[in-house]
């Protein structure tokens, strides 16, 4: 047999993450005492079993009988035998490693305070109330928590003695009674108080009823077996919380699955396919703006189709301007939304061409308000090249499928980098096995860190839009995503806070950027496009490469999606503290890691990360808010 460490490290591997390594080291510090075992011996092992303390000690006078196994689980091999060390052996089964002391005296004021020596939870499950008074006093005095379960209605009771020393015991539901006089007292005389206590008017009928019923037809109050692991399983909670010093405050509560049994309802079916709604299969606000140029613009790809802009169209120019309040987290110092800016730019240039009123263009910081402005007046000019690209950039879409890993000709290569290197950017293709396979390390433990940090990741699920949501036309739609059943079901759950929180609690969840890893894995490249400079008109110069470079790519065939890791624009520690502070140090290494694999120069800033692959068409396409346009030509 394993030793002690191995044995309790084995024995309790299946209560990871609910109770973690950690937290099972500090509950294992535990003394834990139970007085009363008929139904503290349903505790006592509950306790053991979930392994919630490293010691524990029992205390019963009494022996097991027959009638006790309708909720002792114990066998007829033990009756006549002391109910305490019935527990004992049954733990000691169990895990006999774990300390056991028993009190098979019973509790007396004789051995009260060698009970109480070093425990720091005391569970009480004693008949007596005079007991059920001195424990609590004396527990009181050493500043030790009480619990106690009742079988009927899931009843709970905490007493935080080492929280508030001075409160009253019982809850103070004994009222006036002088605790002196206790001992001296008939039963009936206790009647009174125990049922003030045990709070009558809340007792369920058939056990009330049964009240009536003892020394009658019943020797005793019933309990049922089920009650009482109901009862194991409260306290059970309630000491992992003390153990481990979260909240639990005083007070009494009701745990009656009875009255929980009596709520059950229809269960919705789940709909994880979501269904679309009539209109949205369409990129319906482009289609409703009457100027060809200014649709255009209302076309350019933007971080979670945030669309960061206003358009601002005259008869003799468009204006683009960074709509500050469409701004996130990650669009670090708004270049991101100069990214978009950048893109838009691009394509009211196709679109001027393609009508012949091509014009100058100027590109400004700090205007009217805006970090970034963009500006064309029209003239008579034309481009062939850029009219050529008309129906390919209305065309443009964000394809995140799957797709095929397919290698890149040469001709398709070349003609990529000579469009980015014509906007001013610079084109760096990851195409070998190694290169992308260190990539998808890099992008998922980014992803992942998306998910782990509160406000990256409510801003990430702020983005989706699912049918009937309001505001429809920015964002993701959820069915553009391109998940099978299964992913979307995994929604319900990754889209959790608490859950999220619990994985940045256990510095776990490398699952989460499994998604994220299998796209650049199946990639035939990764196009990592790069300017000069780090003003936010670098990041607009950019984002024209980038709109040229999908177009084109795109009408080569490619399926295309831009990848946006955490860190992408971030540009010193300060900027990743600001993107995530617990993860900060992490992004730090992992930037510099994409970096070094993209061989990108200190005086070059990335601008965007282009996935190209082999897939079908997207399934849809995103839709553009008319709310941008301030005004039309």
């Amino acid at each position: 047999m394993l030793g002690p460490k191995g044995f309790r490290t084995l024995r309790l591997d299946r209560n990871r993450n609910n109770i973690t390594i950690r937290e099972q080291a500090r509950l294992n510090s535990l003394t834990i005492g139970v007085a009363g075992l008929s139904v503290g011996h349903v505790i006592a092992h509950t306790l053991a079993l979930q392994g919630l303390c490293g010691r524990i000690r029992l205390a019963d006078f009494d022996h097991l009988e027959l009638s006790n196994l309708n909720r002792v689980p114990a066998t007829v091999f033990d009756l006549g035998l002391n109910k305490a060390h019935v527990a004992a052996r049954r733990i000691a089964e169990l895990d006999p490693y774990l300390a056991v002391e028993v009190f098979d005296a019973g509790l007396t004021a004789d051995n009260l305070d060698a009970f109480l020596d070093g425990l720091d939870i005391v569970v009480e499950e004693c008949d007596s109330l005079d007991m059920k008074v001195g424990l609590r006093m004396a527990s009181r005095d050493r500043r030790l928590p009480v619990l106690m379960a009742t079988s009927d209605r899931g009843r709970v009771d905490v007493e935080r003695f080492d929280q508030d020393p001075d409160r009253p015991i019982l809850h103070g539901l004994l009222g006036d009674l002088d605790i002196g006089l206790l001992p001296g007292m008939s039963i009936r005389e206790k009647i009174p108080y125990m049922l003030r206590y045990d709070e009558a008017d809340r007792v369920s009928p058939r056990t009330a009823a049964s009240l009536i019923e003892i020394d009658r037809s019943l020797s005793t109050w019933p309990q049922l077996a089920s009650d009482v692991i109901v009862g194991a399983s409260a306290l059970a909670e309630a000491v992992r919380r003390i153990g481990l010093g979260e909240e639990l405050r005083s007070g009494r509560c009701r745990i009656d699955m009875g009255w929980e049994l009596d709520q059950l309802d229809e269960v919705e079916p789940a709909h994880h396919r979501p269904e679309p709604d009539d209109g949205h299969g369409t990129d319906a606000a482009p289609s409703m703006v009457s100027d060809p140029i200014v649709a255009a613009a209302m076309r350019a790809p933007s971080g979670g189709n945030s669309q960061p802009w206003r358009i601002d169209a005259e008869p003799t120019k468009l204006t683009i301007s960074v709509a500050t309040e469409h701004t996130s987290t990650m669009d670090v110092g708004f270049r991101g939304s100069a990214v978009a800016l950048g893109a838009a730019l691009y394509n009211v240039r196709i679109a001027a061409a393609a009508r012949g009123v091509l014009g100058p263009v100027s590109v400004s910081e700090d205007v009217d308000g805006s970090p970034l402005q963009a500006g064309i007046d029209f003239g008579n000019g034309n481009d062939p090249a850029l009219a050529d690209l008309y129906e390919p950039m209305l065309a443009r879409e964000t394809n995140r499928h799957g797709g095929t890993r397919q290698p890149l000709d040469d001709q398709t290569i070349k003609l990529l980098s000579t469009t980015a290197e014509r906007e001013g950017a610079r084109l760096h293709l990851l195409t070998a096995r190694d290169d992308l396979s260190r990539a998808a390390t890099i992008f998922a433990a980014a992803d992942r860190i998306r998910y782990l940090t509160p406000q990256l990741h409510k801003e990430m699920f702020s983005e989706l839009r699912w049918p009937g949501d309001p505001d429809p036309d920015v964002g993701i739609e959820v069915l553009s995503l391109e998940l099978d059943d299964s992913d979307l079901a995994l929604f319900d759950v990754v889209r959790r806070p608490d859950v999220m929180a619990c994985l940045a609690d256990w510095n776990a969840g490398s699952a989460l950027g499994d998604g994220m890893r299998d796209q650049v894995l199946d990639s035939s490249a990764l196009a990592v496009i790069t300017v000069t400079g780090e003003r936010l008109t670098d990041y607009a110069r950019g984002g024209s490469a980038v709109e040229a470079v999908w177009i084109l790519a795109q009408r080569e065939g490619l399926a295309v999606r831009p990848l946006s890791p955490v860190f992408l624009h971030a540009r010193n520690a300060d900027d990743l503290h600001e993107l995530s502070a617990d993860f900060a140090s992490e992004l730090e290494q992992l930037q510099s890691d994409f970096v070094r694999l993209t061989a990108t120069g200190p005086e070059e800033s990335i601008v965007l990360v282009l996935r190209l692959t082999t897939a079908p068409p997207a399934s849809r396409p995103s839709r553009r808010s008319l709310s941008r346009v301030r005004s039309q030509r």
